[in-house]
């Protein structure tokens, strides 16, 4: 029982099903940066406090950092003996240390120290995270200015709607990621709360500086409450819930750009490199990348689903159960920077077909609510003018023509004395050259959007 941190209470050896059953070392190891900063940080706060000498805390500094770099060049043993990544990084310096290294754990328990470990890995991965947004939002940002005089039909039930601009739906997604960063960045005070020195759950007798502790490892401020700081893990309910709709995001656009790759829309040409083949259909290229996106997305969605079911109904302070919060955590973010690692070239490398764009724009009527919106400028009431529009739509359908192409005389009966000027709103273009409200798709605005965006990024 020499190496367990608990072996005194006990009078034999652990059976090895309890040691399989409990172990977390091959899930916790990636603490392991954290685990020796949160360790140097402590071992320093207890020499300020004068409870270990500063001489003993710096030879504990450099032996966590021998240990470190031989984790880090896969020369360090692991082994489900020693539970974790905390046991085992302890045990590694008692052997260089001797008394010096059981001097360590002084002031601390795992309990406050693993969720002192997993703060500062969520707040690393909060920062990595934030960046790849940002990398993602500047390259459609580069291609909403490089198709900004693109037409687009918009559509809304997956059926022809109202023009867009390209720019106009990039912006789109630019809005939304910028969403997930504001919500990350909000995630990140809380995450920057410290437990450390919190001990078991009730605190210490010992003379600590837990501020001081705080400044060294860059939190702002120590949590004020042992018994939340032992048993709060709402930090990382609110970084899966902010991965979550990350991921919600990133499906849906991915969902879009499956259909635009079909022959049905055959809207953009993704580039091969980020395509596959089939076994037996010699001729497909199929949008697996875009497939895989959508379908990892359940995974991150299920991470969220697992931290609540995990958190429900535990009883205050330290209980084992949360030993299975880094699992979900860990998947979730190592989806999430998968796909925002794939997604991200796979877009700046995507090519619009214009011409195919082009020659299937007008249809579907893309004009029709600009033309209602011209009515009801010109005193026709909104819901008169609506069924106006509408039956003027039933009337093309059946002759098999656009509204364009309507004799002036079907729109005098609507309005009278306008007729001939409603061209002037009729077609795509025009159409889309009408919109003018804030935050529309008219060209001034996306243009001044643009320029927004431009400064921000």
């Amino acid at each position: 029982m020499t190496q367990k941190t608990w072996g005194g209470r006990f009078s034999g050896n652990t059976d090895h099903r309890v040691e399989e059953f409990t172990e977390s070392i091959q899930v916790d190891h990636r603490l392991y940066r954290q685990d020796i900063e949160a360790s140097k940080a402590h071992a320093r706060m207890l020499a300020k406090v004068e409870l270990i000498g500063l001489d003993e805390a710096e030879q504990i500094c450099h032996q966590l950092d021998e240990i470190g770099q031989e984790i880090e060049q896969n020369r360090f043993p692991f082994s489900i003996q020693l539970e974790d990544i905390h046991t085992h990084i302890e045990n590694a310096l008692i052997d260089r240390l001797g008394d010096l290294g059981r001097k360590l754990h002084t002031a601390r328990s795992r309990n406050d120290q693993v969720v002192t470990d997993t703060k500062l890995w969520v707040r690393d991965a909060i920062d990595l995270l934030d960046q790849k947004l940002h990398e993602l939002q500047k390259v459609l940002l580069e291609i909403a200015e490089k198709y900004k005089d693109l037409v687009l039909p918009g559509y809304t039930h997956l059926q022809r709607a109202q023009p867009i601009l390209a720019a106009h739906y990039f912006l789109a997604y630019i809005e939304k990621f910028h969403r997930d960063r504001d919500r990350l960045t909000d995630c990140r005070k809380r995450v920057n709360q410290m437990p450390l020195g919190i001990a078991a759950l009730a605190g210490t007798s010992l003379p600590i500086d837990r501020s001081f502790t705080a400044s060294l490892l860059d939190f702002s401020e120590v949590m004020r409450n042992s018994l939340d700081a032992s048993s709060d893990r709402d930090f990382a309910a609110e970084f899966l819930f902010d991965l979550a709709l990350m991921a919600v995001h990133l499906s849906s656009w991915a969902e879009e750009w499956i259909l635009w790759t079909s022959t049905e829309f055959q809207f953009i040409d993704l580039p091969d490199a980020f395509c596959t083949g089939s076994s037996i259909m010699p001729h497909k290229k199929n949008p697996d990348v875009l497939e895989l996106t959508r379908g990892k997305s359940a995974r991150v969605i299920s991470s969220l689903q697992q931290i609540f079911l995990l958190l429900k109904a535990l009883p205050m302070a330290y209980n084992r159960d949360l030993q299975e919060d880094k699992p979900a955590i860990f998947d979730a973010f190592d989806t999430i920077k998968s796909i925002l690692d794939v997604v991200t070239p796979l877009i700046q490398q995507t090519e619009f077909r214009r011409e195919v764009i082009a020659n299937r724009l007008e249809d579907g009527f893309l004009d029709a609510t600009t033309l209602m919106e011209y009515f009801i400028r010109h005193g026709v009431p909104m819901r008169s003018a609506h069924e106006a529009v509408g039956k003027l739509v039933r009337e093309c359908e059946q002759r098999r023509c656009r509204l364009i192409e309507l004799p002036i005389d079907r729109f005098e009966s609507v309005c009278p004395g306008q007729g001939k000027a409603v061209y002037q709103v009729l077609g795509v273009e025009k159409a889309l050259a009408a919109f003018v409200s804030a935050g529309s798709t008219g060209p001034l605005e996306v243009e001044t959007q643009l320029k927004v965006w431009q400064q921000k990024l």
